[in-house]
């Protein structure tokens, strides 16, 4: 039984008059008489004992009723989901993310983000930015956050900058890296990235450090610097007001410039005409920001 049907018996049982509910589906009550031997035909049952009093329902037509009002009550809540999507945030957000966005930055975002929407499913893998950008090309994600400047022809936005420091608990002056024993502690990171320090540290120092500590994570690198094994390069967005005291020495160019790190977001047009990309932009341009520290 369609659902049009489902609606006239359920009209029907409402009014229990064939000339009421004849004026209320704007239909003629010959039409409507018509109607309604077609529909119980099909059931092979009576459904109403017509009269001049008006509609009786028969044993049968009661459950025939009752299943007639659960699928028109079924469709309205079906509509009503519809439309609820046109108006709430639904579906998965899928994002990759640089790892040292992933730690410091993004969870203060998607906290709001879930909060706000709480409809809303998020996928989320982090890594290297040269792996975010494969994640985009291979399209297996909606948007993506990557550190430094990237050869996106897509879309883009700029999310923040912060600075490079030189992080330690004995060195005070980079002058002093020119003498010192102490090992400076790598992490590994994306080609671009490692690539920026090694430019740095030859331009200042035209010979590679002393002694050397290679890390796989910039947060290991993180602690044992700030525990006194050595010195580090660290971007600021990674410093936090608990973190325990060291001192910190801005790194600067050639042009007397401090050495910064970019991060964007990127993503193909027609993934940001999804409501769950623009529900995350809304609140990304909330949080934006200019790292100096």
């Amino acid at each position: 039984m369609q659902t049009s049907e489902c609606k006239l018996l359920v009209t029907l049982a409402d009014e229990m008059n064939m000339r009421k509910a004849a004026e209320k589906l704007f239909v003629s009550q010959p039409a409507l008489s018509q109607r309604l031997q077609s529909i119980e035909k099909a059931w092979e049952t009576q459904i109403f004992v017509r009269s001049q009093k008006g509609l009786t329902l028969t044993p049968a037509g009661e459950k025939i009723i009752e299943y007639a009002k659960g699928v028109v009550a079924e469709e309205e809540k079906v509509r009503e989901e519809i439309s609820a999507l046109n108006t709430q945030v639904y579906g998965t957000l899928k994002i990759a993310v640089a790892s040292i966005i992933g730690q410091h930055w993004l969870p203060k975002v998607l906290k709001q983000f879930v909060s706000t929407y709480p409809h809303a499913k998020i996928s989320l893998i982090t890594g290297w930015s040269s792996e975010i950008l494969r994640h985009l090309y291979e399209d297996q994600v909606h948007i993506g956050i990557i550190r430094g400047t990237p050869d996106w022809k897509g879309r883009k936005q700029h999310i923040l900058t912060d600075f490079l420091y030189l992080v330690d608990t004995e060195i005070q002056h980079l002058d002093e890296l020119k003498t010192t024993e102490r090992p400076f502690i790598q992490f590994k990171s994306d080609s671009t990235y490692y690539q920026e320090i090694q430019d740095w540290w030859h331009r200042q120092f035209q010979q590679p450090p002393k002694r050397t500590i290679v890390v796989d994570q910039i947060e290991t690198c993180k602690q044992m610097a700030f525990h006194g094994i050595g010195y580090a390069i660290l971007p600021s967005i990674t410093f936090h007001e608990n973190d325990p005291p060291v001192y910190k020495i801005p790194l600067y160019d050639d042009h007397n410039q401090t050495v910064k790190r970019d991060t964007w977001l990127l993503g193909y047009e027609s993934a940001f005409q999804l409501k769950q990309v623009e529900a995350f932009l809304k609140i990304v341009s909330q949080n934006i920001d200019t790292l100096d520290k």
